[in-house]
């Protein structure tokens, strides 16, 4: 296994925290920036993965980037990528899940842009390339479930975007028994679906 420095994770998540978001124009602007910070990583399931994705957007119109983001992401609860949607679907316990990466978040000096959720995965590796490696390391374990499912999901797609998911986990320490069988849980059984609770906190469930 690739031993990765804190310099490389930062690297690693700020890519991917930027290949998450829309895509939009300013990927396009971003690209050889990408490419470079892809290089600069040490051989590896990291660097393998996400340099498969910019292949992807070298290969493939920004347009149709987009039409796939959106049917992925916007319109399958299965690709969610709101972290806490996985453990605690939208029910109260969302809510102080919520409010832990705020939280987080505002420890480490960091505002997410306006209207987005602090469980976002582009907002938690944009936490992480920003330099606060632990914080956003200690979420990304937390929910390391979450994002096992998201990956399968998105392999299941067969969607490019799970190169992105597998990177980033590719940066957190090998899973033990207990994240593997509440990964294995969680994909059987699904998040918990009592629809209350957000509202106080004006954070609706993905589309």
């Amino acid at each position: 296994m690739t031993t990765l420095s804190d310099a490389d994770v930062r690297a690693a998540h700020l890519t991917a925290s930027v290949l998450l978001g829309y895509p939009d124009e300013r990927l396009e602007e971003a690209r050889p920036l990408l490419a470079e910070a892809v290089a600069g990583l040490p051989a590896g399931a990291v660097r393998e993965h996400l340099a498969a994705f910019l292949d992807h957007l070298d290969a493939t119109p920004l347009a149709e980037v987009a039409a796939h983001y959106v049917a992925t992401f916007d319109l399958r609860r299965r690709c969610c990528l709101y972290l806490t949607y996985y453990a605690y679907g939208d029910t109260r316990k969302r809510g102080m899940a919520l409010l832990r990466f705020k939280h987080a978040l505002r420890e480490a000096g960091f505002e997410p842009a306006e209207g987005e959720l602090p469980d976002h995965l582009a907002v938690v590796c944009e936490l992480s390339g920003r330099g606060a490696v632990r914080q956003a390391g200690r979420l990304l374990r937390e929910h390391r479930a979450g994002l096992e499912v998201l990956r399968a999901a998105l392999e299941a797609e067969r969607s490019p975007y799970a190169h992105v998911a597998a990177a980033v986990l590719a940066t957190l320490p090998p899973p033990g028994a207990r994240e593997r069988e509440a990964a294995l849980r969680l994909a059987a059984e699904g998040p918990p679906a009592e629809q209350v609770g957000l509202e106080p906190y004006g954070m609706g469930g993905p589309r």
